[in-house]
């Protein structure tokens, strides 16, 4: 049953209702006028009666009642229409005008009752003596005291109100209906009409097709729908272009997310998942069945992934982990998981990206070990031929030999100040460097350090080596690794400064950071370097650099002793300038 079907059954079956109470309520209506009108004629009657036939004349009926017989001439008129009885105090019938013979007491009736008491009263019912449907209507009789001795009542017979008025009720409710009839047909007319044109704007809806591109239905419309009906076509050609659009985004989105070579893994809030990549699948040996039941902790069974995933959706920020899993052999994860958001930036989810690292660190465990073991290596003969060319140097005295020798015993050293570097790095890298004890140190004797070895050469070119740090300003930190740090970034300071030029350190705390400063007025870097400075070996002019006698890993270590104590390496320059290198160290720091 359509919507109309239903409205036209709702406003037929409410028009019946309100025609069938109002006809109702109109009979009921009259029917208590009717009565109430011919109980006001009737009590008007029976007083004019009363006063016709006098008050002492009705007080002397009462009082020789038991003395002679009641005789009462009324008017024809009121004889044929009207019912007169005269009862005493104790109820008895001293006289009817209808009934002759004896009648019963009447001391029940309501009316005679309220009429003994002194007032005025009427009632409506049948006559047990005569069985008709009469209106009563009693008047006190008052003696000289105004004590009531008697009742002056008179009757009425009237038909019911249905029966009076049966021969124009059946007229009324016939036309009645005739008008619900027509009311209900119209309605029923209209409602088909509206019916129609909503099933053809339905079976647009439903067709789902390109309706634009065909011609408009032959069937009658009501016109009220007829840009409804145009905005329907063009709503239905949008979103049969959305969904090829959306379907087309799923297939390429699948068709990426099955050609990584990454596990994916996206989830709600409460982790479950809804949508995993087969690299995932593989990964975590994961079933080919339903997933959406499955939360992150069932699918991988991993609590550090859990744990990832709810700092991502509780955070709201992307994170960048490393993970390792143990699973018979080693593997090394790097983890990208970030939260999902909706157009109101509600966090309904988190993204998890795995990408396995463990070739990549096996490979640069191997490069570490290789590059120490050579380092060490090449540590000991590096240093007999510096020697042994030191020793040449004294002894030897043609100048041509002298040079030779000069040219070994220096790249003798350049050698072992590489190879020290690399030794220091891979101390460095290796992870047991974070469980030596860190001291809390002053930090103006390390720079007084770091500075006093660099003097000499500063020296020579003139340069002035300006030192700004407090006295009493302290730190956790590595001592030795700050003072190399310190060493290498004073000693590039010095490279690069033209002679009679100044080089800054200075120490000092800001936002809850320790920041070691070194800066000098000397050539400075172009921008084009500054991403790649700290890199190994990376010098920004390779012929300058190793004219100045520089391994190209000075500013790598920096970073590193950086990251040592959670902080980090900046640097600004510009050329022609000089240039700023930072060391930031955070003071509360959770070093493990």
């Amino acid at each position: 049953m359509t919507i109309f079907k239903k409205s036209l059954l709702t406003l037929g079956l409410s028009a019946l209702g309100i025609s069938a109470f109002f006809i109702v309520s109109i009979l009921i209506f009259m029917n208590s006028l009717y009565y109430e009108v011919n109980t006001k004629d009737l009590e008007n009657t029976a007083k004019v009666l009363m006063n016709s036939i006098g008050n002492d004349r009705i007080k002397q009926i009462f009082k020789n009642a038991d003395d002679e017989p009641v005789k009462i001439e009324l008017p024809v008129n009121a004889n044929q229409t009207y019912r007169l009885t005269l009862i005493d105090s104790t109820g008895n019938v001293l006289w009817d005008s209808h009934v002759p013979n004896e009648l019963v007491n009447h001391i029940d009736r309501e009316e005679i009752t309220a009429a003994l008491e002194g007032r005025e009263a009427s009632a409506r019912r049948n006559s047990i003596s005569t069985k008709i449907k009469r209106i009563y209507y009693a008047l006190p009789v008052f003696d000289d005291n105004n004590v009531p001795i008697g009742v002056f009542r008179l009757s009425l017979s009237v038909p019911g109100f249905l029966a009076r008025i049966s021969h124009v009720i059946f007229p009324f409710v016939a036309f009645t209906f005739l008008i619900i009839i027509i009311v209900f047909s119209a309605i029923y007319a209209y409602s088909r009409s509206l019916s129609a044109s909503l099933g053809q704007l339905v079976n647009i809806a439903q067709t789902s097709a390109p309706l634009l591109s065909t011609r408009e239905t032959m069937e009658p419309i009501a016109q009220e729908f007829r840009s409804l009906e145009k905005a329907m076509r063009a709503m239905t050609v949008e979103l049969n272009l959305r969904f090829e659009q959306a379907k087309s985004e799923g297939n390429r989105l699948e068709a990426i997310l099955n050609g990584m070579s990454e596990a994916v893994f996206a989830m709600d809030n409460s982790l479950k998942l809804h949508l995993i990549n087969p690299k995932a699948r593989e990964l975590f040996s994961i079933e080919k069945n339903e997933i959406n039941s499955m939360t992150l902790l069932e699918a991988t069974r991993s609590t550090e992934l859990v744990e990832i995933a709810k700092k991502a959706i509780n955070g709201g920020v992307p994170l960048d982990i490393e993970l390792t899993f143990h699973r018979g052999v080693e593997q090394y994860f790097h983890v990208y998981a970030s939260p999902l958001t909706n157009t109101n930036n509600y966090r309904e989810g988190a993204v998890l990206v795995l990408q396995e690292v463990t070739r990549l660190v096996k490979l640069e465990r191997i490069r570490k070990d290789f590059v120490a073991n050579v380092s060490h290596e090449l540590r000991t003969p590096i240093q007999i031929i510096k020697g042994f060319s030191e020793t040449l140097l004294d002894s030897v005295t043609d100048k041509k030999n002298s040079h030779f020798i000069e040219i070994i015993h220096k790249n003798a050293g350049t050698m072992e100040n590489l190879t020290n570097d690399l030794l220091i790095l891979a101390d460095l890298e290796d992870n047991t460097v974070n469980n030596r004890d860190m001291e809390e140190l002053k930090v103006a004797p390390l720079i007084n350090e770091a500075v006093s070895s660099l003097e000499t050469q500063a020296d020579k070119k003139h340069i002035e080596i300006v030192v700004d740090c407090n006295e009493d300003l302290t730190a956790k930190l590595y001592g030795s690794f700050i003072i190399q740090a310190l060493i290498n970034l004073i000693e590039n300071g010095i490279k690069y400064s033209p002679s009679k030029s100044k080089i800054w350190v200075s120490a000092f705390t800001e936002n809850d950071e320790l920041l070691f400063e070194v800066r000098d007025r000397g050539i400075g870097i172009p921008p084009e370097h500054h991403e790649r400075i700290f890199e190994r070996f990376y010098r920004v002019d390779k012929a300058r650099g190793r004219f100045a006698g520089g391994t190209g890993l000075g500013l790598s270590i920096v970073r590193h002793i950086s990251l040592l104590h959670k902080g980090k390496a900046e640097m600004e320059s510009r050329v022609g300038e000089g240039a700023t290198f930072r060391i930031r160290i955070p003071i509360h720091q959770n070093l493990q």
